[in-house]
Parts: C-alpha cells; structure tokens; sequence
C-alpha cells in the first residue's frame, strides 16, 4: 500500500467505525449518547428554583421526575411536568414529546399532595398540642402525687389527718382525670393519655 492509500485508510479510519455485528458506520458526532441519539440540556422550573441537566433524548419523564424527586424532595407521583402548557406522560420520552436542546419545563406540585402535606401538619399540630396538655396533666399530677404522700406518711405514723384533707386530694385527682380524658388524642399522644391513666 502506498503512502496516499495509508492516509485515505487512516482518514476512512477516523470517519467510520466498525458495530457490534461487523456492520462499518459513519462515526457518532459529539453530543449523542451511545445509541446514536442526541443529548438534551434542559432546564425545569419549580417555584423560584431552576434545576439543569444534560439528559438523553430517549429519556422519559417518568425517569425524569426520578431525579427531580432528588432535588427538590417532591416525589415522583406527586409531580406534574410541563412542556409548552401541557402535561407530559410519565411514559412519554424528551424526543417524542418535541424537546430540543435548551428546553425549558415547568414542575408542579399536584394539588392532592398539598393537601395531604397540610392534613399531616395539621395532625401533626394536633397531636403536639395534645401532648403539651398531657404534660400539663402530669406536672398537675406530680404536684397532688406528693401532697396524698405527705398525707399517707402522716397516717402511717399515727398522726391524725383530717378528713377534708382526703376529700380535697381525691377531688384535685379526679379534676385532673377528667381533664385528661378530655384531651382528643391521637398517635403518641393517645399512647402517652393512656399510660398516664
């Protein structure tokens, strides 16, 4: 082979490439992934935040809901993803759905999540201010547990105790029982009423 047929080997070389199957390709140009297919950088909005990334055209959005559950703490089934105003299908991959590099998204939170989000504060609130009132509840205990102690200690030694003494403790006790049958509980503030019973 002489020296002009080497450097057209060597130019073919670089041009083309051999695949899986001993079918000779035209080399993949940068920015495609493995398969041929171009790379998308993309750019999501959700709130005030923008999130990139550089993603493979035959990505989904259900992939792509995946990473954004990693960034923004949002969970797949509870995110909505945008493209031109309309809702894309978790199914649906960037390249079907009409994306071109230096697309932009819009992520939404669905409206089912912001609800539960607030139903669980809200039982979460609840239960915090259950738990303080249990607490009031057992301080109140504590104090009238070491004054029937100090009336117990009286009649164990042999010194008389009046009975209004008894009468008043029993009443003080029982006002705290109906208080803290009175507090709505639930959860761990349910299981502490109980045990303070």
């Amino acid at each position: 082979m002489n020296q002009l047929e080497e450097a057209i080997d060597i130019d073919k070389q670089e041009e083309w490439e051999m695949r899986p199957g001993g079918m000779l390709v035209q080399k993949r140009e940068d920015g495609t992934e493995e398969d041929g297919g171009p790379m998308f950088k993309i750019k999501v909005s959700y709130g005030s935040s923008f999130y990139d990334f550089v993603l493979p055209c035959k990505f989904t959005f259900g992939e792509l809901k995946k990473l954004l559950a990693q960034e923004t703490t949002l969970e797949p089934e509870d995110q909505r993803l945008f493209f031109r105003g309309r809702e894309k299908d978790d199914a649906e991959t960037l390249l079907m759905a009409g994306l071109k590099d230096h697309s932009k998204l819009l992520l939404m939170e669905r409206p089912a999540s912001k609800e539960k989000k607030m139903e669980e504060a809200r039982k979460k609130e609840e239960m915090m201010k259950s738990c303080a009132a249990i607490a009031e509840v057992r301080a109140e205990v504590d104090k009238l547990s070491q004054r029937v102690s100090s009336v117990e200690a009286s009649v164990h030694s042999g010194t008389k105790v009046d009975e209004k003494e008894f009468i008043i403790s029993t009443e003080l006790l029982m006002v705290q029982l109906l208080k803290l049958d009175s507090i709505d509980a639930e959860g761990e503030a349910k299981t502490q009423r109980r045990n303070e019973f």
